[in-house]
């Protein structure tokens, strides 16, 4: 499918883990940067040598892919990743990430590794938390990750002007971008019993986070990354695996055939996959903007960059600067498409300007619906109106190219007809009694051959208006050297001499006015349909942030009934929180929204008339 991924018969590294630190990889970010399709990604992270290789292979479906090693060593470096075509979703693309494995004893860089964990949340819209065993405090306690992210995420740059006085902590909005949490548990033994009583895999994820009452820090510690995974990630989900096979052929799982395989590894394994097929939705970015693949290499590289400067992430400045470069992208790729069409069209210059009016709003409202299908965030219209000046300018050259040529066509083309009258005039054939007569019999045919010609475009009245005014007083030399006429003849025939050129002056200018006023249309028209589809596209993009707030509602929603069983304080600050959450989504649907758009897109329109009114000019 078109913009879809690129054959990939294996995993390439994205994201390098060098001694210089994190680094991006130019070649995966080009594959990336080929896919236009919207991409659900999904990243598995965990403590190394605990199988996540082998669960991205599964959802890429192909063995062998992400190598899973056979040693203590672990085989993952950096950010692995493999695109393939979403199984599920048609014109959509599964990007799966296999991250470094955490803990890993040969890096003894714990910072690293909370890097690491801090660019699945941020990349991933679905990420996998892989661990082995059973999810008891020591499980929990190595996911201590989570709990670092207040210190390594922002929401807003420090000088946002939208925080309002009743803003709450950034924290509490992580919800509104982070991914959905799925925790694979692998190499289950246990029973899923709570109380003597079978619990489902999900109801076991759910006992593990209960809080504990109490305020000594004992307790505190104890219930931080428990309530950061509740407050944190949108949905959870819990998948427990029983050993895949006998240990002594877990060196080879890579390689095993699924006849090989217990069933009942097999059978939670496609669960897992069926549901990362379904549930993951595609990434998107604060705002609700979908993230393309071109989109996601540029959000890998800012976060890779921002983490080697130093700085802390910011979903604010990131959406930004990936504005940035897709707008002006968008902007370049539209631009190009206009041109194409223009370049198309000077081949058969010269033309009236009637098609070329309705030749440029077509290619024009076709630029635009290109810019709108790659733009977002664009909501001052900057780059909308670089777009229409860009057009705009080009539109003013053609016009000027295409009476250049109008012109030297009917110049020749007048000069080529005049031809065998000029020879006449040199021959005295018109210097006789009668010539005259003889002279307005020739210049008529003439001037009926020459408006029978049918590409002399939009020059074609001017021009021979100028040279019935340059041959005027030709005629009048004749008029009066011809000795049959009287001298009231040659008084009327002067005024009809007079009355031809004001006739034919009359006749450009009510040319000039048909073509003004057909372009005027059209550019009204062009205007009308702009202001539409860009309206279109701002209620996509509110229609993308109620989505983004009703999911954090939603889970906040779900949290609060939770705690109002045994943390009546702790339901209180969840109900202001989503009080707050409920205000902004109001905001939204303020009439004030499109105010900052629309006047901006407006002045393009007005500006584009005013530059046919200059051109047209009579």
């Amino acid at each position: 499918m078109s913009g879809g991924p690129p054959p990939m018969p294996a995993p390439v590294c994205l994201i390098e883990n060098t001694d210089q630190g994190l680094q991006t990889v130019e070649s995966a970010l080009n594959l990336l940067r080929r896919i236009q399709q919207p991409v659900v990604v999904v990243a598995v992270v965990g403590l190394y040598r605990t199988g996540k290789s082998y669960l991205m292979n599964r959802l890429a479906q192909q063995q062998p892919g992400f190598a899973l090693g056979s040693t203590i060593e672990s085989k993952t470096k950096g950010i692995w990743m493999w695109c393939v075509p979403h199984p599920m979703k048609k014109g959509h693309t599964l990007v799966l990430l296999d991250t470094e494995g955490l803990g890993d004893v040969d890096k003894g860089d714990s910072k690293n590794d909370a890097w690491v964990f801090c660019l699945g949340v941020l990349l991933s819209s679905t990420m996998v938390y892989n661990s082995r065993g059973t999810i008891d405090n020591q499980a929990i306690e190595k996911l201590h990750y989570v709990a670092e992210l207040t210190e390594q995420i922002q929401v807003k740059s420090g000088g946002a002007s939208e925080q309002d006085d009743d803003e709450m902590p950034e924290e509490c909005e992580f919800v509104r971008f982070f991914p959905s949490f799925v925790w694979a548990v692998r190499d289950f033994t246990l029973e899923r019993k709570i109380d003597g009583r079978d619990v489902s895999e999900d109801e076991y994820l759910d006992f593990a986070l209960q809080l504990k009452k109490g305020l000594s820090a004992k307790v505190v510690n104890y219930n931080l990354p428990r309530e950061c995974i509740r407050n944190f990630f949108p949905t959870r989900k819990c998948f427990t695996f029983p050993f895949p096979t006998e240990a002594k052929n877990m060196t080879h799982l890579d390689s095993m055939a699924e006849a090989n395989l217990d069933p009942d590894f097999l059978k939670v394994a496609d669960r897992f996959c069926s549901y990362i097929f379904a549930e993951s939705r595609v990434k998107t970015v604060k705002g609700g903007h979908r993230v393309t693949g071109s989109r996601f290499s540029h959000l890998v590289k800012i976060y890779v960059d921002i983490i080697n400067s130093g700085k802390v992430p910011c979903l604010e400045n990131a959406v930004v600067a990936m504005a940035v470069i897709e707008n002006q992208s968008a902007v370049n790729e539209a631009f190009q498409l206009f041109v194409q069409g223009m370049e198309n069209l000077k081949k058969i210059f010269p033309i009236d300007l009637g098609p070329l009016s309705a030749e440029h709003q077509r290619l024009s409202t076709m630029a635009t619906q290109e810019f709108l299908k790659h733009s977002f965030k664009d909501m001052e219209g900057k780059y909308m109106t670089q777009l229409q000046e860009k057009m705009g300018k080009l539109y003013k050259q053609l016009i000027n190219e295409n009476m250049d040529t109008s012109e030297k066509l009917c110049q020749k083309l007048l000069s080529d007809l005049y031809a065998p009258m000029a020879a006449n005039i040199q021959q005295g054939s018109y210097a006789k009694p009668g010539g005259y007569d003889i002279y307005c019999r020739d210049r008529d045919a003439m001037v009926a051959k020459y408006r029978q010609h049918d590409k002399k475009g939009t020059k074609g009245e001017e021009m021979l208006k100028e040279f019935l005014q340059q041959k005027n007083a030709e005629a009048n030399s004749i008029l009066m050297a011809d000795e049959r006429l009287t001298e009231a003849d040659k008084k009327l025939a002067e005024a009809r001499e007079q009355a031809a050129v004001q006739e034919q002056q009359a006749k450009v200018a009510a040319q000039h006015q048909e073509d003004l006023q057909r372009a005027l249309e059209d550019e009204k028209r062009n205007q009308e349909e702009r202001l539409r589809r860009m309206e279109e596209k701002m209620e996509e993009e509110r229609r993308l942030q109620r989505e983004e707030l009703d999911r954090a509602l939603e889970s906040k929603l779900k949290e609060q009934q939770m705690m109002e069983k045994g943390f009546k304080d702790k339901a209180e600050i969840m109900s202001q929180e989503i009080e707050q959450l409920k205000r902004k989504k109001n905001k939204l649907a303020d009439a004030k929204f499109f105010k900052n758009f629309i006047i901006p897109v407006a002045k393009i329109g007005s500006n584009i008339l005013s530059s046919i009114l200059y051109y047209l000019r009579p």
